[in-house]
């Protein structure tokens, strides 16, 4: 019978640690697994408190933005409206009896202000630029 198909096999000699070289590898082997499980356990810790903390911590910073923003907000609100009056904005109309007919909103003035308080809260926020937050560590307990 005639061969149909044939390769050559790659033989890979054996490594075969014997006598006292073979117990210093075995030991160094050892070190090197041990080092290895305490590297694993370690990153594996640092992952499940970073996944626990960082909900809390998203949550912490959320409502202190928002915080600041609504602060923000407010002022520049009411220091905008110090500079605009009611009459301003609407013209009150009555009759010959004194009762209000008809209150007409003067829309110009109006957006004017919207504008000029947005444009003020957005010069505030970008003033402030980044912000440290602190958190105290009793705060990751409530939750």
């Amino acid at each position: 019978m005639s061969k149909i198909y044939s390769r050559p096999r790659i033989r890979i000699p054996k490594i075969v640690f014997s006598g006292e070289n073979n117990r210093l590898n075995k030991e160094k082997s050892g070190k090197i697994a041990r080092i290895i499980l305490v590297l694993i356990i370690a990153f594996s810790t640092v992952k499940v408190i970073l996944d626990a903390v960082y909900p809390i911590f998203d949550t912490l910073c959320e409502n202190r933005a928002r915080s600041i923003a609504t602060i923000i907000s407010n002022e520049e609100a009411t220091n905008v409206m110090r500079e605009h009056s009611y009459d301003e904005m609407f013209t009150i109309e009555k009759d010959s009896n004194n009762n209000i007919t008809m209150i007409k909103s003067n829309v110009i003035s109006i957006n004017e202000i919207i504008s000029d308080v947005a444009i003020k809260i957005q010069q505030r926020l970008d003033s402030r630029g980044r912000e440290n937050i602190e958190i105290a560590l009793r705060k990751f307990y409530r939750f």
